[in-house]
């Protein structure tokens, strides 16, 4: 993709983030249904974590973009670097897990993460600018430029500490409120609940092993 292309996409992208982001966190506070919105706010998703997330390495991207455009090799490369690792290390996987975990647990039992009393707070449009948009636009990313991944335990272990800080928050709430995230994670024993934990890690870990995969198929072997 041409660079001024490119530019305007990751212009546009940031910008959409930061809409559907500026969105979801300004839901007027007496039409939130108080069993969902309760200590940590928005902030305990980890959907709503995924939209700044995606603000961030879009912001990221359309600065190095611009660095480009001008000329500022020296600071692009750097910035550059920066856009990789973020996205190849969170930004696709996280991705890639909050739109197929949502669609597969709604579909399963909608009250499990999406209780149906959010569908007259949350437009429908909205609901799938966090769930359903966030999976195509990462694979347009994967396709419209390349990105040097990080080599695989480097990566992974960077993952795997931002999952342990979502987790930690997670339990932090729960033991603050007595209240779940997730009402999911109140069917499951101490025991089935290390195992859930452990197993949303594995499967986030393949998403991070098939986003490396995809990008070295279309672009060919980049490591750090």
């Amino acid at each position: 993709m041409e660079i001024s292309t490119l530019t305007m996409y990751h212009c546009l992208a940031f910008g959409w983030y930061c809409f559907v982001a500026y969105s979801i966190t300004h839901v007027k506070t007496e039409e939130r249904p108080s069993e969902v919105f309760l200590y940590g706010g928005q902030w305990k998703y980890l959907t709503v974590l995924n939209l700044v997330l995606q603000a961030v390495f879009y912001g990221v991207s359309f600065l190095a973009d611009v660095l480009r455009l001008i000329k500022k090799l020296r600071c692009a490369k750097c910035v550059i670097s920066s856009r990789d690792l973020l996205f190849g290390v969170l930004a696709f996987p996280v991705s890639t897990f909050v739109c197929i975990s949502f669609w597969t647990l709604y579909t399963c039992n909608r009250e499990l993460v999406y209780p149906k009393s959010l569908d007259g707070v949350i437009p429908l449009w909205l609901n799938h600018a966090m769930h359903t948009a966030v999976l195509p636009l990462a694979v347009l990313e994967i396709l419209a430029t390349p990105h040097r991944y990080p080599a695989k335990k480097k990566g992974v272990i960077l993952l795997g500490v931002v999952a342990f800080l979502y987790i930690s928050w997670v339990l932090w709430i729960y033991s603050v409120t007595g209240e779940w995230v997730y009402p999911v994670f109140a069917s499951f024993s101490p025991a089935g609940l290390v195992a859930f934990f452990a197993g949303s890690l594995a499967v986030i870990i393949s998403f991070y092993n098939f986003g490396d995969f995809l990008n070295r198929m279309i672009w060919g072997q980049s490591k750090f």
